[in-house]
């Protein structure tokens, strides 16, 4: 579990989180630029899109541009000759909510194939209803489906601040929901980085929320599995 302060929230980004609106639409212009770069750099060759809908884990909140997970993922990707193009939609301290206000347009811009949902621990930090963040992961995993494209819950866990069960049913959710919508499932980001026996510490940023880039490569082996069986040439 990653250990914060009891009232400590995702960094929200600078200077943007009372505005949803800007930040959504650098979110979007930022996206863009990814898939046009993509796409000068294989034309015509990524058939496979794969959307990613988080908040700062997946945003490389506080280290260097391209040195976070999905980043990494496109990295790997390239270099095993996988032909995918890679959208990071991620705004740090979204939440569920935020994301599925934004999801349709992110659809209907991207046409994604494969949907990537990175997003609810802002929804714990903040001590929000579980009922709500399973409510907006179903229609956020609904509306991904029937815009014809396989999803991926990514199962999030943290400290006992707002008390023990609503921590331990925090992190039941995501299974319950990947089970009834039948999508494929991380259990938890940050496996083998927050829940490191040695020292869980020595992964994280000063705030103990956000991981070093030392980090990153643990978390996209986290992801990896599903990753290498959705879009590898002999995957399903």
């Amino acid at each position: 579990m990653i250990a914060v302060p009891a009232v400590s929230f995702m960094s929200p980004c600078p200077g943007f989180a009372p505005n949803w609106k800007r930040r959504h639409c650098i979110a979007a212009l930022l996206s863009l630029a990814v898939v046009g770069a993509a796409a000068a750099q294989a034309p015509g060759a990524a058939t496979r899109r794969v959307l990613i809908v988080g908040d700062s884990l997946s945003a490389e909140y506080g280290i260097a541009r391209g040195s976070g997970w999905v980043a990494l993922l496109e990295r790997r990707l390239a270099e095993r000759k996988i032909a995918a193009g890679v959208i990071n939609a991620s705004i740090s301290g979204d939440t569920t909510s935020g994301g599925r206000a934004r999801l349709a347009a992110l659809l209907a811009q991207h046409r994604p194939t494969h949907v990537v949902i990175e997003l609810g621990g802002n929804d714990a930090l903040r001590g929000l209803p579980l009922k709500q963040t399973e409510a907006n992961l179903v229609a956020m995993t609904r509306a991904a489906r029937e815009a014809g494209a396989k999803v991926l819950l990514v199962g999030m866990q943290v400290p006992p601040n707002y008390g023990a069960a609503y921590a331990r049913d925090f992190a039941a959710l995501f299974a319950q929901v990947a089970k009834a919508e039948q999508t494929a499932l991380v259990p938890f980001l940050l496996a083998g980085v927050a829940d490191d026996p040695a020292d869980p510490l020595r992964w994280f940023q000063p705030d103990r929320i956000h991981p070093v880039a030392a980090a990153h490569p643990r978390i996209l082996d986290n992801v990896w599995p599903v990753m290498q069986r959705w879009l590898s040439p002999s995957g399903a």
